[in-house]
């Protein structure tokens, strides 16, 4: 089982809450922090950009990336969300056992 972090911003924290349950309903992630307060300097159509935003922490499988990506462009206000992930190297192995066993 390949285990990954996936981080998804978010506009407020309602969204994100929003988003975060749904996932956690439908079993594409295990667990989901929500860390507000995040300021957000970015380039979009050829401006600058500097906005409050939320970050949503997922912990999820590999495999179910795709499905959870989709889900997230459903649900979300932008048109072209943050979803990015990152592989975990080592974790706990009761961690790593309950991620696994909540996501199936």
């Amino acid at each position: 089982m390949e285990s990954i972090v996936v981080f998804i911003t978010a506009s407020n924290e309602n969204e994100a809450a929003n988003i975060a349950r749904a996932l956690v309903e439908g079993r594409l992630a295990a667990c989901v922090n929500i860390v507000g307060n995040l300021r957000s300097i970015y380039s979009w159509q050829g401006k600058v950009e500097d906005e409050s935003e939320v970050l949503m922490i997922v912990k999820t499988r590999k495999k179910l990336f795709h499905s959870l990506s989709q889900k997230v462009r459903e649900m979300h206000s932008y048109s072209v969300p943050e979803i990015i992930a990152l592989p975990i190297v080592e974790g706990s192995e009761d961690y790593l056992k309950w991620l696994k066993e909540a996501t199936e």
